[in-house]
């Protein structure tokens, strides 16, 4: 069962993620407006408000489908804890005897714990786009693809906590394998020489601190992910509800008041951004169908998301997303006859070979447990 739910989730991401990559790839490139000019929709926080929103409802939708006869709204929302019995002694003929609320549970600390992530999320977001502006992407994707680093380190420095020795081999192997991957790629598709020259001397070192930044805000999104799902007893869907709910707050505050040019942040001219963004929108009708494939897209795509994460992890998820992108490399290979060097395929390899201790490992404790499980059962019911 864990397999089948890991296989479903697997391919949830890859096709939802595909398509949005899609999307998010048109809404780049300049778009006709009616008086026949072209011009680039520049308004991040606009489109993660309409995709955080969508997120929102899909979650919503989601759980209210799968909730349980007898269960509260409160319960439903993952703000409230049923109470649960304890069951050790029942055998033995002894009084079964409530289970304390666990005091690890508090709603303030919980909700705050969202609010956390949100704005995590939304301040790597404009990073991750401006670095853009300064470096290719094949070194965006590089970098990105590195992720797994900074996830590993931020739950070590902000909640102290360890791993498996086999996960930190997983992620050397799956980040060399990716790094010697785009390494050895064919470069000469990087840019024109025109972009290039308009960009300042130190371009790469600007791009690379906003890369740096946008990781910094990835790792910690995830470790606190990881440190919700260890204190408090909610499923994905309701973390990706309370998420996106404090984004679509986060980001329609931020795109409504009249605040001033800000660098990265806010690189739209001052005033109100959410003005700005409808305002191309009128004028540039094409651009309604991508936006919508986008969000719908990106909401599908986060309830696989958050499934992977509250069942595996989160080094499993960006396990699962780091190949997703190599999937996407290896499409382009098929569909628009690519040819990829020795050294390409020796880094998708490694890539493999990493993916493969991880399952083969998670596959053993799978195993162990279920047989540690049966034993228990057969020793309750010999008493």
């Amino acid at each position: 069962m864990s397999f089948i739910r890991l296989a479903l989730c697997v391919a949830g991401v890859y096709s939802m993620f595909l398509l949005w990559a899609v999307s998010q790839e048109r809404l780049s490139v300049p778009f006709a407006s009616i008086d026949g000019g072209r011009d680039k929709f520049k308004s991040a926080i606009f489109i993660g408000t309409c995709q955080s929103a969508l997120s929102s409802v899909s979650a919503f939708l989601y759980i209210l489908l799968r909730r349980k006869p007898g269960q509260s709204f409160m319960e439903t929302l993952g703000l409230e804890h049923a109470p649960e019995l304890q069951t050790n002694g029942q055998a033995n003929g002894h009084t079964k005897h409530p289970e304390k609320p666990s005091s690890r549970f508090s709603r303030s600390h919980l909700l705050w714990r969202y609010l956390q992530c949100s704005v995590f999320i939304t301040l790597a977001a404009p990073f991750g786009f401006a670095a853009l502006s300064y470096i290719s992407y094949p070194a965006m994707v590089l970098g990105k693809s590195c992720k797994l680093v900074p996830v590993m380190l931020m739950n070590l420095l902000l909640y102290r906590r360890r791993f498996a020795p086999h996960k930190y081999l997983v992620v050397v192997m799956v980040t060399i394998g990716i790094t010697i991957f785009m390494g050895l790629g064919d470069s000469k598709h990087g840019g024109s020489s025109k972009a290039k020259n308009a960009l300042p001397p130190n371009a790469n070192l600007i791009g690379l601190t906003y890369l740096l930044i946008n990781l910094a805000l990835d790792g910690a999104t995830n470790s606190t992910q990881d440190e919700i799902f260890a204190r408090h007893k909610v499923t994905g869907q309701q973390m990706m509800l309370w998420i996106n709910i404090f984004c679509t707050i986060l980001t329609t505050v931020l795109a409504t008041l009249p605040l001033p040019y800000i660098p990265v942040l806010r690189p739209t001219p001052a005033g109100s951004e959410l003005a700005v963004a409808l305002e191309f929108i009128r004028t540039h009708p094409s651009i309604k169908i991508p936006l919508l494939q986008f969000a719908v897209t990106g909401a599908m795509g986060q309830l696989f998301i958050f499934e992977t994460l509250q069942h595996f992890g989160s080094l499993t998820l960006v396990t699962v997303t780091l190949t997703r992108k190599m999937f996407t490399m290896l499409l382009s290979v098929v569909v628009y006859n690519h040819k990829l060097n020795a050294g390409q395929w020796l880094g998708a390899g490694v890539v493999f070979a990493g993916i493969s201790v991880e399952a083969l490992v998670k596959r053993k404790d799978v195993h162990v447990k279920r047989v540690i499980q049966e034993k228990e059962v057969a020793k309750i019911k010999s008493l």
